[in-house]
């Protein structure tokens, strides 16, 4: 049986967090027997699904069975991380939807503490490379 092709996609802003979110989930890949063939990094979550649309635009070509998101939007003073996180998903699932491939959500937030976020960073990464590996084997 051949392992399924994966690719990461990860937000660089929250860097504290997403850093272990994205050492977190490539373990967790390699014990779920995934093939983690790329690691995109982005500037922050919201960029997540420009970067998951080019990936998916290739994945003819390097033949991925799912991806990964992973990021973390901290709550602010406004209600700008509602609109990161709300949007970032949305696209995220209609392009999962779009080209028939799973594409995994790792995103924590929105109206998420940073205290929270640094609890919950591996729980997340874990949970979404399990999602994905459900989601391939349907």
């Amino acid at each position: 049986m051949d392992k399924k092709k994966i690719v990461i996609v990860c937000a660089d802003f929250n860097d504290e967090i997403t850093s272990v979110m994205l050492e977190t989930a490539l373990q967790r890949a390699k014990e779920k027997q995934l093939d983690v063939i790329e690691v995109v990094k982005v500037p922050g979550s919201y960029d997540i699904p420009y970067a998951v649309k080019k990936v998916l635009m290739e994945s003819v070509e390097k033949k991925i069975d799912g991806i990964i998101t992973l990021g973390a939007v901290i709550q602010g003073d406004t209600e700008h991380d509602v609109i990161v996180a709300e949007n970032c998903a949305r696209k995220c699932t209609d392009l999962s939807v779009e080209f028939n491939i799973p594409i995994a959500l790792g995103v924590i937030g929105p109206r998420v503490t940073w205290e929270n976020a640094d609890k919950r960073k591996e729980e997340y990464a874990v949970r979404a490379v399990d999602a994905v590996k459900m989601l391939i084997d349907i």
